[in-house]
């Protein structure tokens, strides 16, 4: 018999933007210089990107200023709208909710006091859970969807033909029309020239949609053409779904040929659109399985894999802890009980005992609460002390924050490396005590969570190919040592020259960690840098990084940023 469809799991969606409305004119904005053809549409979607990324609502313009990429003119800009919005809708409209649109989950309308890192919130008792995020509006009886092409449409052959080309280690980072369209002609069925004589449109017209759906990135003029990171994802899956395809139609082929009567039953649905599994998978095949992959893959995913790491690694664990053999314990940084506002950290510990919940106060290097898998461990007969159990960290960490702490972080930088990972969701609490429930309910959750897994420890070497091939399933799930992970987030533990020159890099407002990374393979040391300035003249130091390449579109640092590093490490007296 011929395995069941491959099955993959669904990437959480992002929650939606609490400040909906500055979305929206900022699109406008952005658009609208689009079609005059002027350079303001990349400050705009600059905007558009940081605004996706806050959490918080914003409530005027200037407050928005703490934010990456929002100068005086946009701020000024927001508030004049703003302004006209109130004098429209009154003085006590709404700003954080879209008229036309479903309200904004009230999770993300509030601030924050508590941040999981986990991408996954948990399904809470109703009383204590808010409305999920990931619930989408439904527009006469049907679900809002993605955007993907159809195979062989204009928009499915430009982004492969642009994701071809970002793999190309000789691509200039750009196509022109005249290339894109001479390279993307194999991969369509309508012309991307000549008008089709049943409408006025050509397979070129759907790149003003991918346009707009902020796939593709138009610049420059003659226009040049790149994908973005989201056109770059879509593409990814679109190339993997064709490999899965390609390698389904061999699988189904070698079952035919060894079977007498019996036909597999998707035999003849292995191109059918209408099996979302086998049309576009929701990552490619060769980056894809979903963030936590089943511990053991289906045969038929096994068969079909691209990645050499899924057909060779396999994890052998130092120690195993079996279901009813090991505790889940709520971990408290002992910082959350001690010094400050002693009084109401105390409250919290008192809380938490009130509840029942158990937990342990200890020294952590990341976050301020998160959970651990604590082996069960007896007296010996005949020892003294009772051996020393074995611990695994849990894959939810939180992070607890004032709001004027969690502003200044995000003007200081602290935000970037307190938060670990994106994807994660906030919880407001209003006090110390609602902050004791909501772990006590997190703690309650994790415990019936993990009740009947088995526990299988690695290192933090192993886990990347952990996190690639196998995290989690049904029954089992990988988790690292919580010593050597607590270890390893140590903020003042021995630093290599490399990795002092990249934190000092990202301190340059718009060097992210990937464009950091670009500069330190070609420059691994401050005076790896600094001799190369000195071999230069002045225009060529300002000059010197711009054709660095960065990121997974391997785009150029350019020549502002170029410009401001040089400015920093050549010049000698102070900077004004």
């Amino acid at each position: 018999m011929m395995p069941g469809p491959v099955t993959f799991g669904r990437k959480r969606p992002l929650p939606p933007c609490p400040n909906p409305l500055f979305l929206k004119w900022l699109s406008e904005c952005r658009d609208s210089a689009a079609e005059k053809g002027l350079k303001t549409q990349f400050v705009y979607q600059k905007a558009i990107s940081s605004l996706k990324k806050y959490p918080l609502p914003l409530h005027s313009g200037k407050e928005a200023k703490i934010l990456q990429n929002f100068g005086d003119g946009i701020c000024k800009m927001l508030d004049e709208k703003l302004e006209k919005h109130y004098a429209e809708n009154g003085a006590n409209a709404p700003i954080h909710s879209l008229p036309t649109s479903v309200t904004t989950s009230k999770n993300h309308l509030r601030g924050p006091s508590l941040l999981p890192t986990s991408t996954l919130e948990p399904n809470l008792p109703e009383a204590h859970q808010d409305p999920s995020p990931t619930k989408k509006k439904k527009t006469d009886g049907k679900k809002q969807r993605e955007y993907v092409p159809q195979k062989r449409s204009g928009g499915y052959a430009v982004l492969l033909t642009l994701y071809k080309d970002s793999k190309n280690p000789n691509s200039k980072g750009y196509m022109t029309k005249a290339e894109l369209q001479r390279e993307a002609q194999s991969l369509c069925d309508k012309s991307f020239t000549l008008i089709d004589p049943n409408n006025k449109y050509t397979a070129w017209s759907s790149v003003s949609t991918l346009i707009q759906k902020e796939l593709v990135i138009k610049t420059h003029s003659p226009a040049r053409y790149c994908l973005t990171e989201k056109g770059l994802e879509l593409a990814q899956r679109l190339k993997g779904a064709d490999q899965l395809l390609e390698g389904k139609s061999n699988v189904v082929r070698h079952f035919d040929a060894h079977s007498s009567d019996e036909e597999p039953d998707d035999a003849n649905n292995v191109g059918s659109q209408e099996n979302p599994a086998i049309r576009y998978v929701n990552k490619s095949v060769s980056a894809a399985l979903p963030q936590y992959t089943t511990l053991s893959l289906p045969v038929e995913a096994k068969q079909l894999s691209l990645d050499p790491v899924l057909n060779s690694y396999h994890h052998v664990p130092d120690f195993t802890l079996l279901p009813g053999h090991f505790n889940v314990i709520l971990c408290v940084d002992f910082i959350e009980t001690t010094g400050g506002s002693a009084h109401k950290k105390q409250e919290l510990v008192s809380e938490l005992k009130r509840n029942g919940v158990d937990f342990d106060v200890r020294k952590l290097h990341i976050g301020d609460f998160l959970w651990i898998a604590q082996e069960k461990v007896h007296p010996v007969p005949g020892q003294l002390r009772i051996p020393q159990p074995r611990e695994l960290v849990l894959d939810y960490i939180i992070e607890r924050k004032r709001m004027d702490d969690l502003c200044g972080s995000i003007i200081d930088g602290r935000f970037r490396e307190q938060k670990v990972v994106d994807g994660f969701f906030i919880k407001r609490t209003k006090d110390v005590r609602e902050s004791a429930a909501y772990l006590t309910i997190m703690t309650r959750y994790l415990q019936n969570m993990y009740l009947n897994k088995t526990l299988l420890s690695c290192t933090k070497e192993e886990a990347s190919k952990c996190d690639r091939v196998l995290r989690h399933d049904a029954q089992s799930c990988i988790l690292m040592e919580f010593k050597e992970f607590n270890e390893g987030a140590m903020k003042n533990k021995a630093q290599t020259v490399k990795e002092v020159f990249a934190r000092q890099l990202m301190q340059i407002s718009g060097v992210s960690g990937e464009k950091a990374a670009a500069i330190l393979e070609r420059y691994n040391t401050p005076a790896s840098l600094l001799s190369a300035y000195e071999n230069c003249s002045y225009e060529e130091k300002e000059k010197l990084l711009s054709s660095v390449k960065c990121g997974k579109l391997q785009r150029n640092l350019g020549p502002v940023l170029s410009r401001t590093i040089a400015q920093l490490y050549c010049t000698k007296e102070a900077l004004s």
